[in-house]
This record gives structure tokens, sequence and C-alpha cells, in this order.
């Protein structure tokens, strides 16, 4: 699948010049835009951008902008055969996360057309992978990189540049400066902000020649804006929206989308591990994220466990987290560092 570089334009379906500056003026700016638009949605988006206009009208536009990229090669059809679906897979690209362990855990790395969630609790690692990423995702594919840049969505205000260029400069890259200029951060400041944002993602994807998407953390505001349970069912759906946006930007842009989450203790749950933690987010988060990752504190090393996925082995492994990021522990123990 192609980024960005589309076939087809808005003004190239059959669609009504008035009906194509509506849509221009809600920020649904390109077929990709139109593509993975909720039909419900499009009457109710900045008060109605096809207000007055019944929601089938709206399903036969999303469904020409569909059939557009089927057409132009860049979108799986309706039906098609699971040979044809793993021919596609080998084309996926995957991202080293600094550590030999870890890629192999992943089977390769963090890899696109997919969400990675990535959850823990203060201290385990879930910032630290997501700025060894930043350095990372600028390799080019046979380097074990996306070869393109980076949008890191920060929720939490707790992004650090400095960071990103001691883990290049720890790392051996001649230009840690440059990979600054190839992240691409936004600062998010509630949670109306963060849905508008992730709305009109696919623009800034093409805009900034992204290949890796990173949300940091996806749930910390909608835990904080939606207190008691006479809130939950309408965070729950806001947070699901969300989540179904990133997950068709992944696939129709190709890139790899990372988001971080939050636990919480449950000590009479049984299923959430012998140290009671789990994430939040509940079924939401579980069904919307392609893989599922927890990271856990023991010691000086930190544990992945996979705990959702739908193909990888329900296994775990050890990383650290060093100057230069995330490493394998016997890098850290044995002083040593190869990039």
């Amino acid at each position: 699948m192609s980024q960005a570089d589309t076939k087809v334009r808005l003004e190239d379906l059959d669609i009504k010049p008035y009906m194509i500056t509506k849509l221009k003026m809600a920020g649904i700016e390109s077929v990709f835009d139109l593509a993975i638009s909720i039909p419900h949605q499009l009457t109710d988006i900045g008060g109605g951008v096809l207000t007055g206009t019944d929601e089938r009208i709206a399903l036969e536009l999303v469904t020409k902008a569909k059939k557009a990229l089927v057409d132009s090669g860049l979108l799986f059809k309706d039906f098609c055969t699971a040979e044809e679906i793993l021919q596609r897979r080998k084309n996926l690209l995957k991202c080293t996360t600094g550590s030999a362990k870890l890629d192999s855990f992943l089977k390769g790395g963090i890899e696109t057309q997919a969400i990675t969630e990535i959850a823990g609790e203060f201290g385990s690692g879930k910032s630290q992978i997501c700025y060894t990423l930043c350095v990372t995702a600028n390799l080019q594919p046979d380097k074990n990189g996306l070869g393109g840049n980076v949008i890191f969505i920060d929720t939490e205000n707790t992004f650090r540049a400095e960071r990103i260029f001691q883990i290049a400069e720890y790392r051996g890259v001649k230009d840690p400066d440059d990979v600054l200029r190839r992240i691409y951060v936004c600062k998010i400041f509630n949670t109306s902000h963060l849905e508008v944002i992730i709305q009109e993602l696919g623009k800034s994807i093409e805009e900034y020649k992204a290949k890796l998407v990173m949300v940091d953390s996806i749930i910390a505001l909608h835990r904080a804006e939606f207190t008691g349970r006479g809130t939950l069912a309408e965070r729950q759906q806001r947070l699901n929206i969300m989540l179904h946006k990133l997950s068709r930007l992944a696939e129709v842009h190709n890139i790899a989308v990372v988001v971080t989450n939050q636990v919480q203790s449950q000590p009479d749950d049984f299923s959430a591990g012998r140290d009671g933690l789990r994430a939040t987010g509940g079924n939401v988060m579980g069904h919307a994220t392609t893989y599922m990752i927890l990271l856990r504190k023991t010691g000086k090393a930190r544990i992945a466990i996979m705990v959702d996925s739908p193909y990888h082995v329900y296994d775990q492994t050890r990383f650290s987290v060093t100057e230069a990021g995330v490493q394998d522990v016997e890098e850290y123990e044995n002083g040593t560092s190869e990039w």
C-alpha cells in the first residue's frame, strides 16, 4: 500500500461539486479521508458537514471513495483470498525497538498497518520505547527502520526532545538534530482537542510524510475528564471512535501506530496477573488494538508480556532502558551497545 501519493482526487469521484466543498470545509480533503470516514459522523461533523443529508447518501460517498482506492490497488477489495492477504502482509514494514530480543519477541519489531498498545505503570518503560522508536523509525527499511517521519501526540506533557537527542547520540547517529527535525509533536490539552487531532490526522500524515504515529497516552485525559460511572459509557464510545479511526489510518496509509496506556489495580481479578495490574480502557481497548503488550518493572530490567495478539506467542521477554534507550539486558550488563 502506498502512503499519501493518492492516484485519485475527490474531484475525480462522481460527487457533486457543492458536496465536495462541504467535505473540504470539514477537513475531508482527500479520497483517503473520505474512505475512512464513518457515514453517520459525516452528518454531525462541525455542526453537520452534510447537514440535512440522508445517512444513506453519506454511505454512498464513503463507498465511492473506498471503491476508488480498491481500484487503485491502495485498499483490499471486499473479498480476497487468504493467499492474497498473505502476499500483502509480506510487504509490511517493521521497525526495530532497539532491543534484538524485544524485536524477536515481536517477530521483527513494531509493524505497520496495526495498532500496538503498550501498557504499564509509571517507570515501566512505555515512553522510553516511544522515544527509541522516534530514532529508529528514521532508519531505512534495510536497516530495520520505516524510512519516514514521526508524529508524536503528547497528552501528558511528558515529551522530552533532549531525551531523544541523547538516545540518537548514544546510538551513534551522525546528526541527532536531523532526527529531531523529523519528529512532529502535537501537545494535547483536553479530550476534545485530542479527538479533533485524530479526526484530521490523515491530512497530517500526508503533509509530514509520517510512517509512525504515537499517542502517549491514549486514555489519560479521558480518565481525568470522565469520572464516575455515569460518564463511563460516553467515555468508552468516544475512545472507541478514536481507536477505530487510528486503525483505519494505519491500514490505508501503511503506517505503524503505537499508543501507550495506563494500568489499574484489580487485586480480586486473577486474570490481571500476580500483581493485580491490567490495562485500562476495558474491552474497547482490548478489541480495537491489534497487539497489546504489558510492561512490568523488575529491578533494573523490564519485562514485556504479550497479552493479546492475532498470531504472536503469548510469551514474555526482558529488556533494559539505558542512555541509549531500549536495549537487551545483556548489552546493558556488559556495557556494550552496537548500532
